[in-house]
């Protein structure tokens, strides 16, 4: 199963443990879940930062009723290793992403991608490594950071990343559940206490948070902005109409810079949307793949 020691102790219970399995691609050992029929067509998620692939729990048995779902942990998050260098800026990401997929000798049909995974997602896809996979994104990051505060965070976020010691020293604060309803609470969503505990848990590993941070300390996304214009794939963006976390404005800058984007409001719903409400979302990814198919 590979990682063994970790995975045997932390990722006890993990949801849909029997989908899981570890891969290595490149230089990183990824921690991967597969479920669905070996000849569906594949449906590949891309998770946030701070998150894993318990954050398709609810999501990824209704979409394997017609897809074989695969959903990775992204590099530095839950049990994927942690790259060396500058392996979690988004080119990096969406690159190692895609080396993945070469791996496993995958053809998406559909990508799903949430918040950061989105940009992920839709870097693949400027990059030529997902063909012409229509992409959703669900409350998408696709807009760097705003206000002066911008490069600040991600100094902050740099510097942390860099000292082990205070990586640590964050997991054994962050793990706690009362911090962790907090910081569900201001990104606008409501989830089950089984989410509560898996976020605690998540970020009890300093490992992961160390990843996270790294990821936000790297993210760069001036770039992929600029270069939107000429995304080909067709991309559906979906908000949840009480995110905190993500502007609805930022959806609607993306849809008028990407030439057949729509997007779509679900009403009374968080930056977690997908775990607050997977039947709501997966209606949604179902509809975009029905359009894709005729």
């Amino acid at each position: 199963m590979g990682r063994e020691p970790e995975w045997e102790i932390e990722g006890r219970g993990w949801p849909h443990r029997s989908a899981s399995r570890f891969v290595t691609a490149g230089d990183l050992r990824w921690h991967v879940q597969v479920m669905g029929p070996e000849t569906a067509p594949v449906l590949f998620l891309l998770h946030g930062a701070g998150a894993a692939t318990h954050s398709w729990r609810g999501l990824m048995p209704i979409l394997a009723e017609r897809f074989r779902v695969v959903a990775p942990d992204l590099p530095g998050h839950g049990f994927t290793a942690t790259p060396v260098g500058n392996g979690l800026s988004l080119p990096a990401m969406a690159r190692r992403a895609g080396g993945l997929l070469e791996a496993l000798r995958l053809k998406p049909a559909l990508v799903v991608g949430h918040s950061a995974g989105a940009a992920i997602a839709i870097r693949m896809s400027l990059d030529g490594r997902l063909g012409p996979a229509p992409i959703v994104a669900i409350n998408g990051a696709l807009k760097p950071f705003g206000g002066a505060a911008a490069p600040l965070f991600q100094g902050v976020a740099l510097g942390l990343f860099a000292n082990p010691l205070a990586a640590r020293l964050f997991a054994a604060s962050a793990g706690d559940a009362g911090r962790i309803v907090r910081m569900i609470k201001g990104t606008g969503s409501t989830i089950e206490p089984e989410g509560i505990e898996l976020y605690a848990r998540l970020f009890r590993k300093p490992g992961h948070v160390a990843g996270t941070l790294g990821m936000m300390g790297n993210w760069d996304l001036r770039a992929m902005v600029r270069e939107m214009p000429r995304l080909r794939a067709s991309l559906t963006l979906v908000v949840g109409s009480q995110d905190l976390a993500v502007p609805p404005s930022v959806a609607a800058s993306v849809q008028s810079a990407v030439a057949g984007a729509s997007l779509l409001t679900l009403q009374g719903l968080g930056h977690l949307a997908h775990e607050e409400n997977p039947q709501a979302v997966a209606d949604v990814i179902l509809s975009v793949a029905n359009r894709a198919a005729t």
